[in-house]
């Protein structure tokens, strides 16, 4: 069937959505909705069986929905209407909420009902939630909806607020005037719930000392105290401010401006004058899970098996971030454990190197070829372990550098549904992480070579069938974090553990008899220099697009099947086919 995707950008539900529908045979072209025209004209040029709008902020014009069937996926339960859906339920703390497919109409949100399913809300930000819970409500969906539409025999049932399982409402767009904290008044798990209700967009706009900042990734505090509002500590960026009844963590800000972009960062670098005389509060690595506090790195252990967290923001790794984990790792090592799991975290595992810190640099060059080190050094320190089995394991999405660290591991288990991107190219890069060593290790050069050429999302079935992985688990975060535990605790008391130990010790000093870890470095990093440092490269205008978040001016080609030639090469082929 013939699918066109209407989104207003291929973000990680839309690739997710074009991942399954590919996988189940569908042809599917993307077409970013731009404008009215450009929407129009991909119909016309695609002549879609079905129109699906996965993430679509503009208003599908009359002159598709009149003569196509156009699905909208509502982040809402039946009933549900209005453009903050999932903002009002993570503020009002509802115990469940849903993903509704709708036929687009002329009414906002009130087309026929075509798909819905509900989750249980966890304690968490937007955006996490999005990623995870409602992903995979969506996709549940959506594949109802195509399947309902091919039968051929389904009927949508109209929206009617008379029946007793519709229990939504319209709600407004939520303005910054309902999310504002009252730090005289509001309790810290109050305070926690406003922020990630605006996490990741647009923000909780407050007032720190007299100006205005766009708050983002909150966590509650259980020890420390003061004076409402106040800054009372930091940690590798984040900033505490003090509340009526405890202390919330903020991990990064945005200053609003008028005239100018600005950026996301860690607090503590957007407040460098208010934040120079605020104390460091330290933290143990080995803190207990069930303290409450603001901690990017963690390990534990249990029953021989290492367990080493690190849920940065976004995913992405800065200098010190890298420099710090492969301290961690070290750390890890060193214990009396048989295998470390390298859990990332349940937001994402990792998207290599902080763009965001690198454009905010003085040098983004030099700070791009301080981060590329640090996170070579990290990685070379996991591939030279001899003394423990290491095992990644990906709860979240992950991307460019964020894939190669995983596989530097020697097993790789993901979370089923989590979206992969393992290229660097459409960031002007052409990557290090020693992924020439890695990569082709696990898929073979030819399949190497094309997956960081055609730069398209990989979902975890292809993933497993080519290699990339050694299995999709449990889709849910709870189960598949059980799963991986299961597993390790496997690895860690098999009898034959030793043998494996040495088998490994083995295969690595063979690869370094062929061709050193430090030529492969050496080769990539060439090549990275020249990125950062040549005039006539790209990456530091595609950065740019990218922090600020640049409009595209046109669907990338490699997406819109319909605007390619009828002769051109498809390019998904590796990705989906297999």
């Amino acid at each position: 069937m013939k699918i066109l995707l209407l989104a207003t950008a291929y973000n990680s539900l839309t690739q997710r959505t074009h991942l399954e529908l590919a996988y189940r045979g569908d042809q599917v072209s993307i077409e970013l909705g731009l404008n009215d025209q450009v929407m129009i004209e991909a119909v016309e040029l695609y002549q879609p069986d079905l129109i699906i709008a996965p993430m679509l902020k503009q208003v599908i014009p009359e002159a598709i929905w009149r003569h196509h069937i156009c699905i909208i996926l509502h982040p809402g339960i039946k009933g549900d209407r209005g453009p903050s859906a999932l903002d009002w339920a993570i503020a009002n703390n509802v115990e469940s909420w849903g993903v509704t497919a709708l036929q687009a109409n002329e009414e906002m949100d009130a087309g026929d009902i075509w798909a819905s399913v509900n989750f249980p809300m966890q304690p968490m930000s937007k955006s996490c939630l999005y990623r995870s819970q409602l992903t995979q409500a969506a996709i549940q969906a959506i594949l109802q909806t195509v399947e309902r539409f091919e039968s051929g025999t389904f009927t949508p049932e109209p929206l009617d607020y008379n029946k007793p399982d519709v229990q939504g409402c319209l709600r407004p767009y939520m303005k910054q005037r309902f999310r504002a904290i009252d730090w005289r008044r509001d309790s810290t798990s109050t305070i926690v719930q406003k922020i990630r209700s605006a996490d990741s967009q647009p923000g909780l706009l407050d007032w720190i000392h007299g100006k205005r900042y766009y708050l983002y990734g909150a966590h509650p505090e259980d020890t420390l105290t003061g004076t409402p509002g106040e800054i009372i500590a930091q940690r590798h960026g984040a900033i505490c401010r003090a509340t009526v009844d405890g202390a919330v963590w903020i991990s990064h800000l945005k200053r609003k401006t008028r005239n100018r972009l600005s950026l996301k960062l860690p607090a503590a670098l957007v407040l460098p004058d208010e934040s120079a005389t605020v104390p460091e509060s330290d933290v143990s690595l080995t803190v207990s899970p069930h303290r409450q506090t603001y901690k990017d790195i963690w390990y534990e252990e249990k029953n021989q098996v290492g367990y080493l967290h690190f849920d940065f923001y976004n995913g992405a790794m800065s200098t010190d971030q890298c420099q710090r984990l492969r301290d961690a790792f070290i750390y890890a090592r060193s214990r009396k454990t048989k295998v470390i799991v390298l859990m990332g975290g349940q937001d994402f595992w990792s998207n290599g190197i902080h763009l965001n810190l690198i454009e905010a640099a003085d040098n983004p060059a030099d700070e791009s070829w301080r981060n590329i080190n640090a996170m070579d050094d990290l990685i070379h320190s996991i591939l030279t372990t001899d003394t423990h089995q290491v095992i990644a394991g990906l709860q979240g999405n992950a991307a460019a550098g964020g894939v190669m660290l995983a596989l530097a591991a020697d097993k790789v288990y993901a979370r089923r549904g989590i979206v992969l991107n393992p290229h660097y190219k459409r960031m002007g890069l052409y990557g290090s992480e020693y992924w020439t060593y890695s990569l082709p290790k696990r898929v073979g050069s030819q399949k190497a070579q094309k997956l960081t050429d055609i730069c398209m999302p990989m979902g975890t079935q292809v993933a497993q069938k080519i290699g990339l992985i050694d299995q999709a688990l449990a889709d849910q975060p709870d189960s598949f974090r059980q799963q991986i535990q299961w597993v390790a605790e496997e690895f860690a008391h098999h009898p034959a553990y030793g043998q494996q130990l040495a088998l490994k010790q083995e295969q690595r000093q063979r690869d370094e008899r062929f061709k050193p870890l430090e030529a492969y470095r050496h080769e990539e990093l060439a090549q990275m220099r020249r990125n950062f440092y040549d005039s006539d490269q790209s990456y530091h205008q595609q950065r740019y697009n990218f922090v600020y978040k640049i409009t595209e001016s046109q669907t990338p080609h490699h997406l819109a099947i319909h605007r390619q030639r009828a002769d051109s090469e498809k390019t998904c082929s590796l990705i989906f086919a297999q």
